[in-house]
C-alpha cells in the first residue's frame, strides 16, 4: 500500500473519495480481487496509534480537535436561535473513530420504507444479511450475561464472523445497567426480542462497538483497512483534499473519469478506469458533486460554478435526531464517569492504571451501555394508542418546497409512527452528567461539570418529520457548507419529542432504578425540575442538539421524490459516479446510523462487483 502523494498521472480502477467508514468497507472488498486497483483520498490522517482514538471513554475529547470537521448548524429557529455544532471524523475511519462507539439496530419498517422510494432491492430483507456481515458480536460470561439481561440474543441474527469486534461494557460492579432492565421490565417494557431481528420494542443492554480482548474501539480503520494496508493494488493518500469530480458531458450520459484534490501541497489529477465512488460524508458528498457541477442549476450560477446536471434535490432531504437528557445526583458509592470528565487527576491517575494492567476500569467504556425504543409511555395501550392518533391528525402534512418529495417522506414518516410498532422514541442511560444548556460551556474552556456525580436518562426521537438542507457556501472547495437542519420546523415533532422527555422522569421514579438517585439530589440545571409538558417543550428548544446521525443529502430515491442516487446508487444523470455513505440514506431509521452505513457499504461493494 501507498500513502505518500500520488504522481500526477496517477491512475486506479476505482477511486474512492473519503477514507472514511463506507470508503474503507469499499476498499477493503474491492481490492479482494487484486486484479483491480483501489486509490483512497482521505482528507484526514492517520490515527490507529492514536491512543485518543483507541480508548474508548476519550471518544468525547476527540470532538473540536484536529480529528473533527467542525462544522457547525446555521442559527436554527426551533431551537430558540441556536447554532449546532455537527462534529464529523477528518481521520482514517472517519466518524467511526469518532463516535460513542454505540451499536444500536435499525427497525424493519424504517429500512422497508426505502424500497417505497423507488429503490428495488433495498428493504429489510435484502439489507440485514449485511447487518450481520460487517460485525462479530462476542459475549461476556455467564454472570455478566445474567447482570445486562441479554437472554434475548438470537444468533440467527447476529453477526459472527465480521471485522468490527463488538462487545457489552457492562460490568457486575455497576448495579445501574441491571436497574435499567429490571425498571422497565417493572413497566412491562423490557424488550420484545432481539433489536437486530428489526421488530423489537424495549429496554435492552445494548453492544458497543469496543474489541472485549484489547479493549480498544473497533472502527472501519483497525478492522477493515489496517488489515489489507499491505496489498499492492490498494493506496490510501493521506492529506488528499478532492477539489472536483472531473465529468465529461460530451456523450450522452456524464461520465466521471477521475478527479482533482491538493495532497502534498501540489495539485494532483487522479484518473479512475471505472469509477469514482464519493464517500466523504453527509455534508462533503453534496458539496463535492455541487463543486463538480451537479446540483440545482440557481444555486451552482449564483456561486459561479457551471452546471453540468441540474438536480435541486443534491444537498435536500437532511435528517437527524435529536436528543437531550436531565442528569440526576445518584447515591454515594456509584461510581460514574464526572471525576474523568473534570479531569480530577487523581481519577485519571487511577483509571489509566487499570487500564495499562488489566484493561479494565472507566477507560473501557465508550458512549451508552442502556438503552430502549418506546411508544410513549402514556399512550402504549389501546386507549393511548387512539390519543396518538388524535395528536397526528392535530398536525397534518405539510406541503411546502419540494412538495412531492415531501408530501412521500411525511407519508412514510408517519405510517411507521402510526403502525405503533415500532415506537416514536428512544430512550437511554448515560453514566456522567450531561452539560445541557449553552450557558455552561464556552469555546474556550469547554463543559462546566457540577461537583458530584450523577447519571443521566436521555431521550431520542427516532422519527422526525423535520428536514433540512446542506449546500455549498462558495466555489472555494475549503470553504465549509452552509448547514441548515431545520429542526423542529415540523411542530409534530417537538410534541412528541416532548412525551419522551417525560417518560425520562418517569422512569427515574420507578423502582429500582429510582434507588440510586438521592431523593432530593441536584439535577444537571434549574429548568431540569419539570413538571409539565409545557415546560418539556421549552426544556427541549433550549437544549436539544444533534445526536451525530445526519444524513440523507444524496438521497437513495427516484428523482421526482426528491433523489440524487438510484438504486445503483449512481448519480442520476451519469454512468460511473457513485455515492456511498450516509447521505444516501431516503429515510433516517431510528438508531444510530453508524450500523447502517456499514451495511449500506457492504452492499454496495457487491453491487459493484456484480456490474464489474
Amino acid at each position: 500500500m501507498s500513502n505518500s502523494s500520488p504522481d500526477i498521472s496517477s491512475t486506479a480502477d476505482y477511486v474512492i473519495v473519503g477514507g472514511g467508514t463506507s470508503g474503507l468497507v469499499l476498499a477493503s472488498r474491492l481490492s479482494e480481487n487484486p486484479n483491480v486497483s483501489v486509490t483512497v483520498l482521505e482528507a484526514g490522517e492517520n490515527h490507529l496509534d492514536d491512543p485518543r482514538t483507541n480508548i474508548p471513554a476519550f471518544w468525547s475529547s476527540l470532538v473540536g480537535t484536529e480529528l473533527d470537521w467542525q462544522f457547525k448548524s446555521l442559527s436554527q429557529q426551533g431551537l430558540r436561535g441556536r447554532a449546532i455544532k455537527l462534529p464529523q471524523g477528518k481521520l482514517l475511519g472517519g466518524s467511526s473513530g469518532l463516535n460513542g462507539q454505540t451499536l444500536v439496530a435499525p427497525s424493519k419498517a424504517g429500512i422497508d420504507s426505502w424500497a417505497s422510494f423507488g429503490n428495488p432491492g433495498w428493504d429489510w430483507a435484502s439489507l440485514s444479511p449485511y447487518y450481520r456481515k460487517f460485525y462479530t458480536l462476542n459475549l461476556p460470561d455467564e454472570a455478566t450475561k445474567q447482570h445486562l439481561g441479554i437472554e434475548w440474543i438470537d444468533k440467527n441474527v447476529s453477526g459472527d464472523s465480521g471485522p468490527i469486534q463488538t462487545s457489552f461494557t457492562g460490568v457486575l460492579e455497576n448495579p445501574m445497567a441491571k436497574a435499567w432492565v429490571e425498571t422497565f421490565q417493572n413497566l412491562h417494557l423490557e424488550t420484545t426480542t432481539d433489536p437486530f431481528t428489526g421488530i423489537s420494542l424495549g429496554a435492552y443492554s445494548n453492544m458497543s462497538t469496543v474489541d472485549p480482548i484489547t479493549k480498544t474501539r473497533s472502527y472501519a480503520a483497525s478492522a477493515y483497512a489496517a488489515p489489507v494496508m499491505t496489498r499492492s493494488n490498494l493506496s490510501i493518500i493521506f492529506g488528499a483534499e478532492v477539489q472536483r469530480v472531473l465529468l465529461d458531458s460530451s456523450g450522452s450520459t456524464v461520465e466521471a473519469h477521475g478527479v482533482e484534490a491538493i495532497a502534498g501541497g501540489q495539485l494532483r489529477v487522479i484518473k479512475a478506469q471505472k469509477e469514482v465512488i464519493v464517500a466523504a460524508g453527509v455534508f462533503q458528498s453534496p458539496k463535492l458533486l455541487e463543486l463538480s457541477g451537479i446540483g440545482g442549476h440557481e444555486l451552482l450560477s449564483k456561486h459561479g460554478i457551471d452546471t453540468i446536471i441540474d438536480n435541486p434535490n443534491v444537498g435536500e432531504n437532511l435528517q437527524d435526531h435529536l436528543m437531550t437528557g436531565v442528569s440526576f445526583e445518584v447515591i454515594d458509592g456509584i461510581q460514574t464517569a464526572d471525576p474523568l470528565m473534570r479531569r480530577e487527576p487523581q481519577a485519571l491517575k487511577a483509571a489509566q492504571e487499570m487500564y495499562q494492567t488489566q484493561k479494565t476500569g472507566p477507560f473501557t467504556i465508550g458512549g451508552i451501555g442502556s438503552h430502549a425504543y418506546l411508544p410513549i409511555l402514556e399512550l402504549a395501550d389501546l386507549e393511548g394508542k387512539q390519543r396518538q392518533a388524535d395528536l397526528l391528525a392535530e398536525f397534518p402534512a405539510s406541503i411546502t418546497a419540494h412538495a412531492e418529495a415531501n408530501k412521500a417522506h411525511e407519508k412514510a414518516v408517519r405510517q411507521i409512527i402510526e403502525s405503533g410498532d415500532d415506537g416514536s422514541g428512544a430512550l437511554f442511560l448515560f453514566q456522567a452528567q450531561g452539560v445541557t444548556h449553552e450557558n455552561e460551556a464556552t469555546d474556550d474552556h469547554g463543559p462546566i461539570y457540577q461537583p458530584g456525580n450523577f447519571s443521566s436518562i436521555g431521550c431520542i426521537q427516532t422519527h422526525p418529520l423535520s428536514k433540512g438542507r446542506s449546500h455549498i457556501s462558495s466555489k472555494k472547495p475549503g470553504a465549509k457548507p452552509d448547514i441548515d437542519p431545520c429542526y423542529f420546523s415540523h411542530p409534530l415533532d417537538l410534541e412528541l419529542m416532548s412525551c419522551h422527555l417525560l417518560a425520562c422522569l418517569k422512569v427515574r421514579d420507578t423502582e429500582p432504578i429510582s434507588r440510586y438517585f438521592k431523593p432530593n439530589g441536584k439535577r444537571n440545571h434549574d429548568k431540569a425540575y419539570i413538571k409539565s409538558l409545557e415546560d418539556a417543550k421549552q426544556y427541549l428548544i433550549d437544549t436539544a442538539k444533534t445526536t451525530y446521525h445526519c444524513c440523507g443529502t444524496c438521497s437513495m430515491r427516484s428523482k421526482d421524490q426528491g433523489g440524487v442516487v438510484d438504486s445503483s446508487l449512481i448519480v442520476w444523470g451519469t454512468r460511473n459516479l457513485r455515492v456511498v455513505d450516509a447521505s444516501i440514506f431516503p429515510l433516517i431509521s431510528r438508531g444510530n446510523t453508524m450500523s447502517t452505513v456499514y451495511a449500506v457499504a457492504e452492499k454496495a461493494a457487491d453491487l459493484i462487483k456484480a456490474g464489474a
